[in-house]
């Protein structure tokens, strides 16, 4: 199932709006302008995976709510198979599969990632991402070049990657192929939803 993006922003807004929070603390919150925040929760812009983190923390719930309109349910635990969980595509063909949708008060985010090949991104700098907490990244296939600020490493299957997501993060696939890597965005301490 793929979230509609009108949807998602009509229920950033709604909730921004019953908690009295203004644009401005919503841009705030988010690393945005207000005209650039507007344009999102209107649905008038795709909505990226970092943004929406953002709003579901400042908004203090779980971004599955954002996404679906409804609560994770599951507290003992959850069982998501191989080809199963919550679809999201976001940032330029980046496919998002999340792995626990419907687990409550999760320490961490788990996604099945698959980046893509583009070869028009292979020269360019790497776009950076901030949220706060940490992430673990473990390359299954492909290869991945990853920049940290001024660092750049290139990932194969089998590398595990973690780093403080606070900071300037981002990654491409490298060498002609899509690159498929299990994501686990970690919290930060005292930020269980």
């Amino acid at each position: 199932m793929e979230p509609n993006i009108k949807e998602v922003a009509g229920r950033i807004q709604a909730l921004r709006e019953d908690m009295d929070i203004t644009m401005q603390e919503m841009a705030d919150a988010t690393g945005r302008s207000v005209a650039e925040y507007a344009a999102q929760e209107s649905g008038e812009q795709d909505l990226s995976f970092t943004f929406l983190f953002k709003c579901a923390q400042r908004l203090g719930v779980d971004v599955i709510e954002l996404l679906t309109g409804e609560n994770p349910h599951l507290t003992g635990y959850s069982l998501v198979r191989a080809r199963d969980g919550l679809s999201i595509k976001r940032r330029a063909g980046f496919e998002y599969l999340h792995k626990a949708p419907h687990f409550r008060h999760k320490l961490a985010e788990p996604f099945l990632v698959t980046a893509p090949y583009l070869e028009e991104e292979q020269d360019k700098p790497i776009h950076l991402s901030y949220h706060a907490g940490q992430e673990l990244d473990y390359i299954i296939s492909g290869k991945l070049r990853f920049a940290y600020e001024g660092h750049v490493e290139e990932l194969e299957a089998g590398d595990v990657l973690m780093y403080d997501s606070g900071r300037g993060h981002g990654m491409i696939a490298i060498d002609g192929e899509p690159c498929t890597f299990l994501a686990v965005v970690m919290k930060p301490e005292g930020d269980i939803i």
